[in-house]
Formats: C-alpha cells, sequence, structure tokens
C-alpha cells in the first residue's frame, strides 16, 4: 500500500515532525471535516495565500459547521438596528435572542477543540466555564443592570430546560424510534448527577425557610442581612461540591462517564478539526459578540414583554432558557435516536448539574463582589417547581430503562410549568426584587 511522508507542526515549539502514514488514512469521514488543513505537506509553501486560505477554512468550520448557521444572520441585524435605531426594542430583543442560539453551540464546538490540545482535566476545566457561557455572560449584565429576578428565572429556566424538556423531548422521541428494542443507560452518571441537584436544590429550600420562618412584621434588616449570608456561605460550598464533582468525573470515576458502544470510526473522529491558537481567537470573538447581544437581551427585556404583552416571568424563564439550550437540545435528541441514553443523560443532566452548582453560585459570589445582596432565595412558587422537577427526573431515571411515556410525562410537567410562568406576573420593580 503507497505511503507518503507527512510534515506535522508542534503548536508549542514549532518544530516540524515528518513521519509516514498510510495513503488510506487519509480518506475523510461522512460525519466530520478532514483536519489535513493543519498538516503541511512536503514542498508545500505557506506563502500569505495559504495562511488566507486556512482563515477560510476555520470560517467555514466555525460559522458553516452547524445547521443553527441559518440563525447567524441575525447577529448583524440585532448589532445594526441597535447602532442606528432603525429596529424596535422588542425586534432587537427578538434577533439577539435567536442570534445567541448559533453562537452557544459555536462555542461548546471551540471549546472542545481546545480541550484535545489541553488534556482532560484542563478540558473539563473549559467545559465547566464556558460549556454554559451564554447563561453566565446573561448573568453578568443582569447583575450589572440590578435585574436580580431576570437573572434567577434565567438560571432556574436553564435547570428546568434540561431536565424536563430537553431529557424529555429525548426520552419521548428516542422511545418511538426505538419500539423494537429496549432502551438502558448506566444508572451511576444519573445517581451522582442526581445527588448534586439534591444538593443544590438544599441550598435553595433552607434560604427560603429561613427567610419565612420570621413574621414579616418582625423581620428586620438583620435577618434580611443573615438570608443574603446563608446564601453566600452555601454558594461557596456548591462550589466546592462541584469542584469534588469535576475531580470524580474527570480522575476516580471515568468510567462512569464514559459512553458505551462507540465503534471504531466514532473514535478516529474524536481529533481536532480545527488549531488550538485559531479556535482559541475565535472563542474570544464569540464571547465578545455573546456579551454584546447579551446585553441587548437585558436592556430590552422589558420593551418585549409589553410589547407582545408577555410576562417578563414567562420570557426569563421559557423562551430564554430554551434559545440557550437549542444546540443541546438538538444534540441529546440525536444521540436519543440512535439508542445512546448514556450520552443523552450526560447531556441534559450534566448541563443542568453545570448550571445549578456552578453558574447560581458563581453568580451570588460575583454579586457579593459586586456589593449586590443576591440570594439563593429563588421564591416559593420557583423553589417547589425545581424541587418537583429533580424529583421527577430522579425517579424516571431510577430503573435503568427507558420508554416513550417518560419523555411524555417529563414534556407535559414542563409545559404545565410553562403555562404557570405565563400567567404569573413579576413584581414592580423587578430591578430591587430578590435584594
Amino acid at each position: 500500500m503507497a505511503s507518503m511522508q507527512e510534515q506535522n507542526w508542534d503548536l508549542e515549539s514549532g518544530d516540524c515532525i515528518q513521519k509516514e502514514t498510510s495513503s488510506s488514512s487519509q480518506t475523510p469521514s461522512s460525519s466530520i471535516l478532514s483536519s489535513s488543513f493543519l498538516r503541511r505537506r512536503p514542498n508545500q509553501e505557506r506563502p500569505p495565500v495559504g495562511m488566507f486560505k486556512q482563515f477560510l477554512n476555520n470560517l467555514r468550520l466555525v460559522f458553516l459547521g452547524t445547521k443553527l448557521c441559518v440563525l447567524i444572520p441575525a447577529i448583524p441585524l440585532a448589532i445594526l438596528g441597535q447602532c442606528y435605531g432603525f429596529m424596535t426594542r422588542q425586534w432587537i430583543f427578538a434577533l439577539s435572542l435567536l442570534g445567541l442560539a448559533p453562537l452557544a453551540e459555536r462555542m461548546s464546538f471551540l471549546t472542545e477543540q481546545i480541550a484535545y490540545f489541553t488534556g482532560p482535566t484542563v478540558g473539563g476545566l473549559l467545559n465547566a466555564t464556558c460549556g454554559n457561557a451564554t447563561e453566565l455572560i446573561l448573568a453578568l449584565f443582569a447583575l450589572r443592570e440590578r435585574k436580580i429576578l431576570v437573572l434567577k428565572y434565567s438560571l432556574l429556566g436553564s435547570v428546568l430546560s434540561n431536565l424536563l424538556l430537553v431529557l424529555g423531548s429525548s426520552l419521548f422521541l428516542g422511545g418511538l424510534a426505538n419500539l423494537k428494542m429496549e432502551q438502558t443507560f448506566d444508572r451511576k452518571q444519573a445517581d451522582v448527577n442526581s445527588l448534586l441537584l439534591l444538593l443544590g436544590l438544599l441550598c435553595h429550600v433552607l434560604p427560603l425557610i429561613f427567610g419565612n420562618s420570621i413574621e414579616p412584621q418582625l423581620l428586620d434588616d438583620m435577618d434580611q442581612n443573615s438570608v443574603v449570608w446563608l446564601s453566600r456561605t452555601s454558594g461557596i460550598l456548591m462550589l466546592v461540591a462541584y469542584g469534588a464533582y469535576l475531580f470524580f468525573q474527570l480522575r476516580t470515576h471515568r468510567q462512569f462517564f464514559e459512553a458505551e458502544g462507540e465503534d471504531e470510526d466514532e473514535l478516529s473522529e474524536n481529533e481536532a478539526v480545527i488549531g488550538f491558537w485559531s479556535a482559541f481567537i475565535w472563542l474570544v470573538a464569540m464571547t465578545i459578540i455573546v456579551a454584546i447581544l447579551s446585553e441587548y437581551v437585558v436592556g430590552t427585556i422589558e420593551a418585549a414583554s409589553d410589547s407582545w404583552k408577555i410576562s417578563v416571568s414567562f420570557i426569563s424563564l421559557i423562551l430564554l432558557p430554551i434559545v440557550g439550550n437549542a444546540a443541546e437540545h438538538a444534540g441529546s435528541v440525536i444521540f436519543a435516536l440512535k439508542n445512546k441514553l448514556d450520552i443523552t443523560l450526560g447531556v441534559a443532566l450534566g448541563s443542568a448539574t453545570q448550571i445549578s452548582m456552578f453558574v447560581v453560585p458563581v453568580s451570588v459570589i460575583v454579586a457579593w463582589t459586586m456589593g449586590i445582596p443576591m440570594d439563593l432565595d429563588f421564591g416559593l412558587l420557583e423553589t417547589s417547581c425545581l424541587g418537583f422537577s429533580i424529583i421527577l427526573t430522579a425517579f424516571t431515571l431510577q430503573d435503568g430503562n427507558s420508554h416513550y411515556i417518560k419523555g411524555v410525562v417529563l414534556c407535559l410537567s414542563y409545559a404545565v410549568i410553562a403555562a404557570c410562568f405565563f400567567f404569573h406576573k413579576m413584581p414592580a420593580d423587578p430591578t430591587k426584587a430578590g435584594m
């Protein structure tokens, strides 16, 4: 079999390493773009034209490598509409919201590409930081505008969306597509995530009970300050628990979280398709764009609510998370259709755990540094919805197998919660509520 000599460039030292590879190994996969443009072939010059060609390849991978690329035109339209004022504020909100969906998916893709070069430990930390970067950036801008309830509803909605809508629709469609076979999964991963979600629920319930255990007429500033400090202490402990979870996942019990049943073709596709520095630069650029659109969303949410006659609570808790979780939703459903429920659970439960045990406490700590007294008391109605959702999901996954009726129950539960908050109205001054 013919072979050819190939030169690989070390990203850190810049040295050229020669090796012989079989010509048959250069056949590109049908489900992933070839990474051959990362390599320099013998007798092939790399003038500025070559660099420009590599830039175009990266541009194609980053922006056209997702089916959500049809929503990318919403990004420049939202920016131009805000800068030149030829759009109403509700349209800027809608376009910004649509533009966040492909950006969230592409940031996840770029984080995975960087993880190929940094190893599993640093890659896990990057995933913890950037996996839900859209929600985290939205939270920071909501904090800056002191829209605490918008922040709380958006984070709560992300957890509910992953637990009920993403997981429910995946189990429903996966069950219908695999009616003639039994769908099973490893319960160990689900048990670990359920434990962490229950710990997060406890950290929400205690400030709620603490604040309501005192008669309203006897509640003074000292008691309110105690709720805030309890929340800050709980936030620190939640971050400690999430750090232990990452160590558990990446070091001591990796086998619990490794998907089974991957064939050799899938394993061979697990390689980077874009260079380290290219992925890093694109990730920084997309983070800046996400920050711009997040500022638009936070600043125009009330205008959209007034124009569309939809409560801010419904927009924050239902619409924002659905858009932010669009890419995860699609990926979770695709794996369920292929009867790979372990990966589906990793996507849905992993994201819910990340929001609950990482993004929420980070928001509390950041608010603390900004002098904003944010607490973990999300309200009786909101905390009850969270508690029932976690318990319902835990019962759904307790026996290690699935069928479509479980997905139906989870989806209908999400629909009931959505209907509840459709009629729910926020307090008159959302910038002061929850503080």
